[in-house]
């Protein structure tokens, strides 16, 4: 249980503020181009969403047996859950609306959640080393 509070507070402290320094620092003027903001954006819900976002993953996380434990399991996780929110996130927006250079958008996007999942893959391999692992005990 300590492991997915844990987990569940790393996404939103990874994700936030790389949201808030690749989409309003580094790339504002690119966004906007895209009509990616209409108006300010919400942070508060924006936080709210990544809260549990978190909590849903931290708490799929311990039921995902693909594969090995450790990196490799935590990289296999992040990776099929970062194309589930890509193609509901990404590929949804381009199809409901009109998005000028949506290549570019695409391509914006997919780097974003490439960083936003590998760093989320790394903090779960952290925190989840060595669960699932049988106990040796010295003979």
């Amino acid at each position: 249980m300590k492991q997915q509070i844990l987990a569940a507070a790393a996404y939103p402290l990874i994700v936030f503020p790389l949201a808030i320094i690749w989409h309003l620092v580094l790339f504002k003027d690119r966004y906007m181009s895209f009509g990616y903001f209409e108006g300010e954006p919400n942070i508060a819900v924006g936080l709210a969403s990544m809260g549990i976002q978190g909590a849903v993953l931290a708490a799929i996380y311990p039921m995902f047996r693909f594969g090995r434990s450790g990196l490799r399991r935590a990289v296999t996780f992040a990776a099929l859950l970062g194309l589930f929110f890509w193609t509901s996130h990404v590929l949804a927006l381009v199809a409901k609306q009109n998005v000028p250079q949506a290549g570019s958008f695409i391509l914006m996007e997919t780097l974003y959640l490439c960083l936003q999942f590998g760093l989320f893959a790394l903090a779960l391999g952290l925190i989840f080393r060595g669960a699932g692992r049988p106990s040796v005990t010295p003979a």
